[in-house]
């Protein structure tokens, strides 16, 4: 099963940490890292979206190529720049953002840029909330999950929240549970559903927030939370998997590389009806998310994010 994933694509400047301060480029944009995950993971993947005909935005399609990434789903636009976001790491290797977007060229893919064939050439579609952040794109990522509804495909979403591109966060809950209720697979952090509890359920214990996204129709939920235990929900089933300990360098495609991981599994499946079949298996469920985990410990131990992503070699 291949798998596409749609939304920004961005450069990541990276600090190096010392005074003065500079910063080396890097490709990133959350669902390329993730097609970028998939691919070196060895299954067949590909971009979709908006780049900007400047410098970066050739450069993100020359990565994502020479990283084995279907880009023909790719386009440009000359009406806004490719996004930038300078990364800084603390002690532990968590960062902080400060993006240049919008105006971005990614947030400019309309519903006339997608191509038919997308859609019944793949079986997996993955987006994030970057592509939601602004009225029109939202509506184009909603109409993607609704075409890849149409034609079987399995769809996933990975909230990845970032709430300073939002200029304003009026309309950010409804759009996120709006695309939950799209999704087949939800993966947030804990500090995400935290947020969602705390502002769609004031007052009740998160386990109603959890029940509320499964009531929406998501099939499998799975929240992780740095190196404590990631945990899953399903419609029958709930546990736990421990993550690996590994010392943190960056995590910035920590996520990424496990959503990345996470869906070259689930892809081997060959149709959504074999995929809702194993979520009546604990085992099947565990080892998804335990293989999921180790590509991201092994994406915190380098710096970067397409550098950070582990090949199969890594697996082994």
């Amino acid at each position: 099963m291949s798998i596409v994933c749609f939304g920004e694509a961005l450069i990541d400047f990276l600090s190096d940490g010392k005074m003065p301060e500079s910063f080396t480029k890097y490709a990133g944009g959350a669902p390329a890292n993730v097609a970028v995950a998939a691919a070196k993971l060895g299954v067949p993947s590909s971009f979709c979206g908006m780049l900007g005909d400047d410098m970066f935005g050739q450069f993100l399609l020359q990565e994502l190529t020479s990283l084995g990434v279907n880009t023909q789903y790719c386009r440009f636009t000359t009406e806004a720049k490719t996004a930038l976001a300078f990364v800084s790491l603390d002690q532990h290797g968590e960062r902080s953002f400060s993006f240049y977007r919008p105006p971005a060229a990614d947030l400019l893919f309309r519903a006339e840029d997608f191509a038919k064939e997308m859609f019944e050439t793949h079986k997996v579609l993955h987006v994030c909330s970057n592509s939601l952040t602004e009225n029109n794109i939202y509506k184009t990522t909603v109409l993607a999950l609704q075409k890849a509804k149409e034609q079987g495909m399995l769809r996933s979403f990975d909230m990845n929240l970032r709430e300073n591109l939002w200029q304003s966060t009026r309309h950010l809950l409804a759009r996120v549970w709006h695309v939950m209720a799209l999704s087949d697979i939800v993966k947030l952090s804990q500090e995400e559903l935290t947020y969602l509890n705390h502002h769609s359920h004031t007052e009740e214990p998160e386990e109603h927030t959890i029940h509320a996204i499964l009531g929406a129709g998501v099939k499998l939920l799975v929240i992780t939370n740095g190196s404590q235990p990631i945990r899953y929900f399903t419609a029958s089933l709930s546990g736990q998997v421990d993550v690996p300990k590994v010392k943190a360098v960056d995590t910035t495609a920590a996520g990424d590389a496990f959503v990345g991981g996470l869906l070259a599994k689930v892809s081997a499946h060959s149709s959504v009806f074999d995929f809702n079949a194993s979520l009546n298996h604990r085992t099947q469920i565990e080892a998804w998310l335990e293989f999921a985990s180790r590509c991201g410990a092994f994406a915190v131990t380098k710096k970067g994010a397409f550098a950070s992503l582990p090949t199969q070699q890594d697996m082994c």
